[in-house]
């Protein structure tokens, strides 16, 4: 059988995205695996498209010249003519084929300047700002691309996004100190008697850290509770993708915890073994939805981007008679144009 020549283009960067994330975003992956195809696919573009940004402005000099240069690429993406690149070409078709608002990947390129200008965050909804823009943006991507579109369940994604981000930055506190970096609030460090610039320039362990890491993790569990509420109103086959990503990032935290949340001077991983189990569990677990708290405040023009774009798509037709009219319209403008072109 014969492929059209864009049909196998269009295979080739689902390939190369997939090895992309094998090796680069190990986590989701394993959870991808469990997410129909019809979201696995687009979803594997998206998460390519975004680490590719992060490595970008994480592993070069000049990372505002770089970050120019990825909102060209953004820009290209939307206007429908990609770089020659697999990920940029699948992040385009993903873009256009499921509506996704431009506001939710510029808000991942806005988290990512802050990055590249070492931006500090005093306080914990500082903190939650930039989780919103660097995950809860990717969160919010998803709920689109799995069709969902209710304010609660957008909340909830966005939820689960920043709780991930949370939990890296847990886990990566010696890391980000060793390359320049602090993401713990600076208001908490204070608190318990830490100098952050002190700390900064000759990073360690100690009980205060201890309980600053264990604190994070506490936000972000709150978060993955919370996020349980959304992951029920997710279309059945999308659940255990979604809820085994919210259980093997979790058991990050928990990993933390059993090295004595001194991840200054460790990294925490999941062992094979424990990240089967947590997949398994996925499958045969529900969800429990528990308390449904506001959505957070951080977090709420990424909620309204979806809200409005879906306003602005579905007034035109407002009901199901105008829906029916412009079905048929559609099939309509199809078949003459099968006509005149003879087929």
């Amino acid at each position: 059988m014969h492929f059209p020549e864009t049909m196998l283009v269009a295979q080739a960067d689902r390939r190369a995205c997939r090895d992309l994330l094998r090796t680069g975003s190990k986590t989701f992956f394993a959870a991808s695996h469990l997410l129909p195809r019809r979201v696995r696919e687009p979803a594997i573009a998206l998460y390519a498209f975004c680490r590719l940004a992060d490595d970008a402005v994480d592993l070069h000099d000049g990372r505002l010249a770089t970050l120019a240069r990825l909102r060209d690429r953004l820009d290209r993406a939307y206007r429908g003519q990609p770089l020659p690149l697999a990920a940029d070409r699948a992040f385009a078709d993903t873009v256009a084929h499921h509506a996704i608002p431009r506001a939710l990947p510029e808000a991942l390129l806005e988290g990512l300047e802050w990055d590249a200008r070492e931006k500090r965050y005093e306080t914990l909804s500082d903190l939650h700002a930039y989780a919103a823009r660097v995950a809860g943006s990717v969160g919010a991507m998803m709920a689109v691309i799995m069709g969902v579109g209710n304010h609660d369940a957008i909340a909830r994604a966005c939820d689960l996004g920043a709780a991930m981000q949370l939990t890296n930055i847990a886990r990566d506190v010696g890391e980000d100190a060793r390359n320049g970096r602090i993401y713990l609030p600076l208001s908490w460090l204070r608190e318990v008697g830490i100098d952050p610039g002190v700390w900064l320039a000759a990073p360690h362990f100690s009980p205060a850290i201890g309980r600053l890491v264990q604190r994070l993790l506490s936000e972000a569990d709150a978060l993955y509770r919370a996020s349980e509420a959304g992951i029920a109103q997710l279309p059945l086959t999308c659940r255990p993708g979604i809820r085994a990503a919210r259980l093997l990032y979790a058991e990050i935290g928990a990993a933390i915890g059993r090295l004595g949340y001194d991840s200054a001077t460790q990294r925490a991983f999941v062992p094979k073994r424990r990240k089967a189990e947590l997949m398994l569990k996925a499958l045969v677990s529900p969800s429990h939805v528990g308390d449904r708290p506001p959505a957070l405040a951080e977090a709420r023009f990424l909620i309204d981007a979806i809200e409005t774009t879906s306003l602005r798509a579905t007034t035109p037709r407002a009901n199901m008679g105008e829906q029916v009219v412009w079905v048929m319209e559609l099939f309509d403008r199809i078949e003459r144009r099968r006509q005149v072109q003879g087929l």
